[in-house]
């Protein structure tokens, strides 16, 4: 008997265990709205990989390893890597932090970024974007993203609210990577990014 509870403890504590293990580390995402047409539609659920992103303080880190540099403009490192331009990202929108929002990135911090006519054009170069078949006509002057700032565009851009209207995002706004479209199981596919 006691052996049997033993073993029910342990499979309980396991369960327990895995189950917070994928609440950190995962999430899942319905899409809203057509800022993201074609890459992926309303009423799509995207699974979102927030390990990748995982942040820590620089502070604490600088304590503990002698070759963090703890005077920076920004507390927040990323634990795996950085966003990278291409990837598609979730995050609370800098407007009102209680809507998640689905967008590219485009550029990191330090880049330049400017549009002209709808050609987006990083760091002086224009940006190859086959994943954007909803161009504007818009012109955006050019601006250099600040450290701990990413600029992010929908793929549809005549219908996305996104880094033109409200400027760079901040890093710590970012929930995670968009990595799966898994429903409808018809759309199912793994999202890459494409690079620079």
């Amino acid at each position: 008997m006691r052996r049997l509870v033993r073993e029910l403890i342990e499979t309980v504590l396991l369960a327990l265990a895995m189950f917070l293990f994928v609440q950190f580390s995962v999430q899942n995402v319905k899409v809203e709205g057509s800022s993201m047409q074609p890459t992926l539609t309303e009423g799509q659920y995207l699974l979102v990989d927030k390990l990748s992103y995982a942040r820590v303080a620089r502070d604490s880190l600088a304590s503990v390893l002698p070759f963090v540099d703890d005077d920076s403009s920004t507390n927040q490192l990323f634990a795996f890597h950085s966003p990278e331009p291409g990837e598609v990202i979730v995050f609370h929108s800098p407007m009102d932090p209680s809507c998640d929002f689905v967008k590219r990135v485009i550029a990191g911090p330090g880049d330049t970024v400017e549009i002209h006519e709808g050609r987006v054009l990083v760091n002086g170069v224009v940006r190859d974007e086959p994943y954007s078949t909803h161009p504007d006509r818009r012109t955006v002057p050019r601006i250099e993203v600040p450290r701990g700032n990413y600029y992010v565009l929908g793929d549809n851009r005549r219908a996305s609210n996104d880094s033109r209207d409200w400027g760079p995002l901040p890093a710590e706004n970012i929930a995670g990577r968009a990595r799966l479209r898994y429903w409808p199981p018809e759309n199912f596919k793994f999202l890459g990014s494409f690079s620079r």
